[in-house]
């Protein structure tokens, strides 16, 4: 690899690679049909977009994305919104389907086996270092800074951290550190969370992200390949390897956040809940969102339909084509109905004397007259019937549709097919 000098971005000479590869069980019908990184969010993006952006404002221009489960609707997206980097400007964009590329009976067994498979791949490209992603939580971050503190500690793995409670932190995985942020040990879910050095109140969480050197990860995973009994995972096996035989670092997500308002709190979010993912997407429509989607210097890049512009007609008493602190995105027509603190995906039809209250809304919904929506997400596609109720019968809605212990409606096609 060339020296391209001591003041070069380091990203320049980095590839991201993202896994996305994961089902997100816990959004239950909302990835029957699409892998979680798949899944609709902000109103005209998918949630892969955030690593991705996050990777390519950086300045990043070497990008793959690993998949596996129900991957089609993923891999079209990619191919559609994320086809504009150009090899012949020294960029790339692979996307590696488990493909069975090692064993004709083996498809990624982890996520370390998501990268050794394809070290071939990767090896092509000469990249200095290796950024990997998950593809499945909502922030901005400039991995050019974690970057630049993996070169000058000279860490042999960097771990992405989240400053959380540390009475919260009992559901990730935790890194004890010392007053250096060198970790000490790696806990997976620990009962009784280390806390931070001067911060007793606060924990260290992994947030899937890590930096290394290429030619180390590689050997790394070579090894681990080898490894029996090992399951193949970065937080599972090849990290905790690190931390015991080399220099692992932690690198605070406050430090590399892009925060349009400087004095905010870091945004990041994991929506792998049905409830988490209504509530990060209902928080967009507060005055000021604690994640700003209108900060053009830094983008959130995605596959832009052609749709026509949104449309609000009728204006009548009781037939008023509105919407009062909501987000409509394009395609979208309200015809004579109400639409409060929601957010309506493309192409979003809402009928006459129809109304949505806190209602998540997935592209090519049609809400016919006179339902009244409130605390939903609904699904792709699904057609409302004339005069349902949702959100106002917890019993009846609990019957029909996936409840969640707040109220929160998640409603596909399939659930209103059953009684209608």
């Amino acid at each position: 690899m060339p020296d391209r000098g001591s003041n070069a971005p380091l990203a320049r000479d980095a590839m991201a690679y993202v896994l996305a590869g994961g089902r997100g069980s816990r959004l239950l019908e909302l990835t029957d049909k699409r892998a979680k990184p798949a899944v609709y969010f902000g109103g005209k993006t998918r949630i892969i977009d955030f690593a991705l952006s996050n990777a390519l404002n950086s300045g990043i221009r070497r990008i793959a994305v690993a998949t596996q489960y129900k991957a089609h609707s993923l891999i079209r997206h990619l191919q559609r919104g994320w086809n504009f980097l150009r090899p012949e400007r020294n960029e790339s964009f692979d996307i590696l389907p488990a493909s069975q590329r090692v064993s004709e009976h083996q498809w990624y067994e982890g996520t370390a086996d998501a990268v050794f498979q394809n070290i071939d791949i990767i090896s092509s490209y000469g990249p200095r270092h290796i950024v990997i992603l998950a593809g499945d939580h909502i922030y901005r971050m400039d991995y050019e800074l974690m970057l630049q503190q993996h070169v000058e500690t000279g860490a042999d793995v960097t771990v992405g951290c989240l400053e959380v409670p540390r009475l919260e932190a009992t559901g990730f995985g935790v890194m004890h550190v010392d007053a250096e942020d060198r970790i000490i040990s790696f806990l997976e879910k620990p009962k009784d969370p280390p806390p931070i050095p001067g911060a007793p109140d606060k924990a260290l969480a992994s947030m899937g992200i890590y930096v290394f050197e290429t030619k180390f990860l590689f050997e790394l995973l070579r090894r681990d390949a080898e490894t029996p009994g090992s399951s193949h995972d970065f937080g599972k096996d090849l990290i905790p390897y690190v931390v015991k035989h080399g220099k692992a670092v932690a690198h605070r997500f406050a430090d590399s956040c892009v925060r349009a308002d400087k004095t905010g709190e870091p945004y990041w979010r994991d929506v792998g809940t049905v409830e988490a993912y209504w509530q990060a997407n209902i928080d967009l429509t507060d005055i000021v969102p604690a994640l700003d989607l209108y900060d053009h210097t830094w983008p959130i890049w995605t596959n832009v339909e052609l749709t026509a512009p949104a449309k609000f007609v009728h204006n009548k008493d009781g037939r008023r084509g509105m919407a009062v602190s909501s987000l409509v995105a394009g395609g979208c027509v309200v015809s004579g109905a109400s639409i409060r603190r929601s957010l309506l995906f493309t192409n979003v039809r809402v009928n006459s004397y129809a109304s949505c209250e806190e209602a998540v809304i997935l592209p090519s919904v049609d809400v016919a007259r006179s339902a009244r929506l409130s605390k939903v997400v609904i699904d792709r596609g699904v057609r409302i019937p004339e005069g349902l109720v949702i959100g106002e019968d917890p019993e009846l809605d609990a019957e029909r549709f996936r409840r969640t212990e707040s109220g929160i409606c998640l409603v596909t096609q399939a659930m209103l097919d059953k009684f209608t």
